[in-house]
């Protein structure tokens, strides 16, 4: 039977959420990468300056919202709630990163780094979802 607009579809909803975790991932160690080529940011392994992991937060945030977006645009229904079950994927691995982060100690940078990640999570989850339902004419 196929799917109408508004109906549950497991495949796609999860595939929604992956395709945008995906997308995140491309594009935070791709631009690791280039700020590693070309603005002058320590390799991996080396810890980064506060500046640059205030750097590191905004583009991360920024790539949060476009995720959620992605996710909100290509769920099969409910947007909002496939944006929100993607930020809490992501709130608990971020999660894990402070924990990992307490562990280590200074080594592996300041802990305001992770701990920013964590919160932003949520807020950037529902911003880019709201974004797209903006965008969407009402039913």
């Amino acid at each position: 039977m196929p799917e109408t607009q508004g109906q549950p579809n497991t495949f796609r909803s999860i595939l929604s959420i992956l395709v945008a975790f995906v997308a995140v991932v491309v594009l935070s160690f791709g631009t690791d990468e280039l700020l590693h080529l070309f603005a002058g940011f320590p390799p991996l392994g080396h810890v980064y300056s506060d500046r640059q992991f205030m750097w590191a937060t905004l583009y991360r945030t920024i790539y949060g919202v476009v995720g959620s977006y992605i996710t909100a645009t290509l769920a099969p229904w409910k947007p909002m709630k496939h944006s929100l079950i993607g930020g809490a994927i992501g709130f608990a691995l971020s999660a894990v990163g402070v924990a990992g982060a307490v562990v280590a100690g200074p080594k592996m940078g300041p802990l305001w780094y992770p701990i920013a990640l964590l919160v932003g999570v949520l807020p950037t989850a529902w911003l880019g979802a709201k974004l797209r339902i903006l965008q969407t004419p009402s039913q």
